[in-house]
């Protein structure tokens, strides 16, 4: 008999191998594709619950948060003018109104308040692999990365609130997670002057000819570090990674090859497996269960909806297309959202049917943005070479 252990890493290889050809096949990105076929093998019984098997989709998960971080350079965001800095707040406070009215008005439950508004970035940097620096994809990151703070934010309250209740254990992590992010203020503020003062420091430490691989080494030695200190703090751990990746286009400007290159290792082989890992999560049974799919569909449209009309505040400076491609690109946070969900459904906050509907919304909106985004930025490449070839 072949050692199940064989057949899940056999399984989880061929995947990785074959998800990019069915994906290019049916004209899918790759991630849903991912999705569905762990999904199906799980269901099956070729993928199971093996604990190395979670560690390394937990630590692609991880991976993936630093990823998205990478491609935000924090100068860059600092020099942000007022204007859209108002504007990115104001898009925020719209998606939670609208997660409040909505919650309320049908009669959801608190949980939902944060559940709707939840904001990802680790998709978004998938979409700047596929359509490149765009301007609706760089204020997309801009105002994802705000986003991102808020919904981890709430993400570390809640799930110490889930955990410890309304108490002194709540009141210890709103105050680890302040205290944390005052010291990060203070150490991005040092390590600027440092670097303005001595900018030999950091060729130094990422020189331009480098035979030893320095800028992977500190690069997950800074990932490792913060995501050491979330784990002591007792904190979330994506948050740190997250904040691991700003540091690289940061403080490194000179090595602008390197975020594509550790994007190339994560998304070459630790992130696909995070994503497997996520459709082994959802059980084919739960299809079954009455009014799954309606209430995957209902929860699926309105958090789309709600990030699309929020994106009108940018129509200013984006154009009424750009600004719902980037209301569009937020509307899959599978991560923060998958995780959110198993939180709330394992402090019995949300029933057995509402979680399944939860998952099966992120796999709806994972895979019906992703095609959206691709006709929609199609019919403006079109529109703009019927524009070139009348002039």
């Amino acid at each position: 008999m072949i050692n199940e252990n064989v057949v899940l890493i056999t399984t989880i290889s061929l995947i990785i191998i074959f998800s990019p050809f069915f994906a290019k096949r049916l004209k899918l990105p790759t991630t849903p594709i991912e999705i569905i076929l762990g999904s199906i093998f799980g269901y099956i019984g070729f993928l199971h619950d093996e604990h190395l098997f979670n560690i390394v989709a937990e630590f692609g998960f991880l991976y993936l948060m630093f990823i998205a971080g990478t491609e935000i350079n924090l100068k860059n965001v600092i020099k942000t003018p007022a204007h859209i800095m108002k504007k990115v707040l104001l898009y925020t406070f719209i998606l939670y109104a609208f997660s409040i009215a909505l919650s309320f008005y049908l009669d959801l439950g608190k949980i939902f308040i944060v559940l709707l508004p939840l904001i990802s970035v680790g998709l978004i940097a998938t979409l700047s692999k596929e359509y490149g620096k765009t301007p609706w994809l760089t204020l997309s990151m801009t105002a994802g990365g705000v986003g991102e703070v808020v919904s981890i934010g709430l993400l570390t309250i809640t799930s110490a609130a889930l955990q410890s209740g309304f108490g002194l254990g709540l009141l210890k992590t709103i105050s680890a997670l302040i205290m944390f992010l005052i010291f990060m203020f203070i150490l991005f503020r040092v390590m600027q002057l440092l670097f303005w003062w001595f900018p030999e420091v950091s060729t130094a430490l990422m020189p331009h000819k480098d035979n030893k691989e320095q800028d992977i080494r500190l690069s997950m030695g800074i990932f490792f570090l913060l995501v050491g200190a979330m784990l002591y703090l007792n904190l979330e751990l994506a948050f740190g990674a997250f904040l691991a990746g700003i540091f690289i286009p940061t403080f490194f400007e000179h090595k602008h090859e390197l975020p594509e290159k550790l994007a190339s290792y994560g998304f070459g082989f630790l992130i696909p497996i995070f994503f497997i890992h996520i459709g082994t999560s959802f059980h084919l049974d739960a299809l079954e269960m009455d009014g799954l799919i309606a209430k995957a569909v209902i929860i699926a449209l309105a958090m789309i909806a709600m990030r699309v009309l929020a994106s009108l505040v940018f129509i200013k400076q984006l154009g009424l297309i750009d600004s719902i491609l980037m209301g569009l690109s937020h509307s899959m946070p599978l991560t923060l959202l998958i995780a959110m969900a198993t939180l709330a459904y394992n402090a019995q906050s949300i029933n057995n049917l509402h979680y399944y509907a939860f998952i099966l919304a992120a796999l709806f909106q994972v895979i019906s943005v992703m095609i959206t985004i691709k006709l929609i930025n199609n019919y403006k490449i079109k529109k703009e070479e019927e524009k070139q070839n009348l002039v």
